[in-house]
């Protein structure tokens, strides 16, 4: 049996999937650090939440500073781990994080100043009652790859301003976004110990998982997910769990074709398609059907792939091969049953190892694995529809909920179909842009996952109510205390009538039948 000083940590590795130059390596935090960043953590929070949250706000406005300051440099680190362009790093990564630590900044002290109650019972009138929230203590964050900083960050500065302390356990795919992140936290000023990262792979996650954490956030696929859900379970710890689409857009015969199809280009092939608001399955009436697949077509066709870091690129690569060959494989076995490539289908050796040309395929249905299984890759897939009803009933005949679009030039009508969709979120003439919306709130519905990050109902995953009830009558024996004896029971009936009964004279019946209950002897 090997001896403490004989074991090897395993390592990982930060690649860059457009060159394949190993960028750092790291060994991997093993289940002794897990549970000495969570111990720091955990010493470090009641501090940070004593603070209140003027204060916590300070330190995130200078956060907000830091980072608009050196957003070029972490657009760029973004673009070398990830492998997107980096106006789309700016775009989707740096900008949403500025912007959700404005929507924590000005919002999180409405949620902490808590909720006065109104009790509508009559019984109840000599009291009062609030509700206050209170930070959880220690927040786990397991990140993914796909949005390796503002992921991590929209989370991370709800949990900070609501008062809570973070242990950040980032993808093992892309720890320099998260350490960067973590480093400009520090700069801004975080009390040491508030926020922690603990790199590595997913014996690190499990670690995590198993440690001394109050509350678990996980974002990632469907399987990792539910393995999260079960182990969460049975220690009966608090989960929000984001686990990723195929997300539908319907194209209706009043739509604006050329901008559907724009919309549906970008929707679909935006970080290389690796994105779990990503345009997934496409349904068009059969109108617009042939010349909305040509656009497409057309569109698809001129975008630039190449490495992120060239001005020029519009597609990155994919994260590494093995996500490469899930796209491959969807696209083989949509081919083998009959549906039409418009553009792409191959593989671009000539760029490097994970590059994928942008994808459309035509002709699509059910029955292929393209428009059932998560495909998060550069792929397009479009199927003709009869009408607004057979749109509807595919984009639900799905075991994902995350979000839908809706492409109309009503949009009355856009929102009654939203409410007939399975999605957590529904955007009318617009794709995947919901998630840079702070107000709202992000998250899905069946396989989906469970709770809700961003908006005001992200802010209140990062606290628990607790009510407070006060009573005027402090030297008053309540009526239904003990002391019951034989006429109790009639009383309370009598109570029950004077509260509820249906008629004046049956309330004052009941009103005077219960007063016995307040002269009678109690313990």
């Amino acid at each position: 049996m090997a001896t403490e000083a004989q074991i090897v940590p395993s390592r990982i590795a930060s690649i860059n999937p457009a060159t394949g130059e190993v960028l750092r390596e790291f060994d991997c935090a093993g289940e002794a650090e897990v549970r000495a960043a969570v111990a720091r953590a955990r010493a470090a929070q009641p501090g940070w939440n004593a603070l209140g949250i003027s204060a916590r706000n300070d330190v995130l406005r200078r956060f907000q500073q830091v980072l608009q300051k050196r957003k070029s440099d972490v657009a760029h680190l973004i673009t070398r781990e990830a492998g997107k362009p980096v106006g789309e790093a700016l775009v989707t990564e740096v900008v949403v994080a500025l912007d959700a630590t404005r929507f924590c900044i000005q919002n999180a002290p409405a949620v902490l100043r808590g909720e006065r109650l109104h009790y509508g019972n009559p019984a109840m009138r000599a009291k009062t009652g609030r509700i206050l929230h209170e930070p959880w203590g220690v927040v786990g964050i397991i990140a993914p790859w796909n949005y390796p900083f503002s992921i991590p960050a929209s989370e991370m500065v709800a949990a900070l301003a609501m008062g809570n302390a973070v242990v950040l356990k980032p993808s093992e795919f892309t720890p320099l976004c998260a350490i960067e992140l973590v480093g400009l936290l520090s700069a801004a000023g975080l009390p040491q110990g508030v926020v922690e990262v603990v790199v590595g792979d997913g014996g690190t996650g499990a670690a995590l998982l198993a440690s001394n954490i109050d509350k678990i956030i996980f974002t990632g696929s469907v399987a990792t997910g539910k393995r999260v859900a079960a182990a969460a379970a049975a220690r009966l710890l608090p989960a929000v769990l984001e686990l990723g689409g195929k997300d539908p857009m319907i194209v209706l015969e009043d739509a604006n074709v050329n901008v559907a199809s724009s919309g549906a280009i970008w929707g679909a092939f935006v970080n290389a398609g690796q994105t779990c608001l990503s345009v997934e399955r496409c349904y068009v009436v059969r109108r617009h059907y042939e010349r909305f697949a040509a656009l497409c077509a057309e569109k698809a066709a001129k975008l630039r792939v190449g490495n992120g870091l060239d001005a020029n690129t519009d597609v990155g690569p994919l994260i590494h091969e093995r996500q490469l060959q899930v796209v491959e494989e969807q696209v083989n076995d949509a081919l083998a049953r009959g549906a039409r490539l418009l553009a792409g289908g191959k593989r671009l050796p000539e760029l490097g190892a994970n590059f994928y040309a942008p994808t459309v395929l035509a002709d699509v249905n059910h029955s292929m694995r393209i428009m059932r299984e998560e495909t998060f890759g550069p792929v397009l897939p479009i199927m003709a529809v009869a009408d607004e009803a057979e749109a509807v009933r595919l984009a639900n005949d799905s075991e994902f909920g995350l979000a839908a679009s809706v492409w109309t030039g009503n949009t009355l009508r856009g929102e009654r179909i939203a409410a007939e969709l399975q999605a957590g979120t529904v955007m009318i003439n617009d794709a995947v842009t919901c998630f840079g919306i702070s107000e709202a709130p992000h998250g899905g519905v069946k396989s989906s996952g469970l709770g809700r990050t961003h908006g005001r109902a992200g802010l209140e995953e990062m606290v628990r109510p607790k009510f407070v009830d006060s009573d005027a009558l402090g030297r008053v024996r309540r009526p239904w205390w003990y002391g019951y004896g034989p006429g109790f029971e009639a009383q309370m009936a009598g109570f029950a009538d004077w509260l509820f009964a249906r008629g004046i004279s049956k309330r004052v019946k009941g009103a005077l039948k219960s007063s016995g209950a307040m002269l009678r002897k109690k313990l």
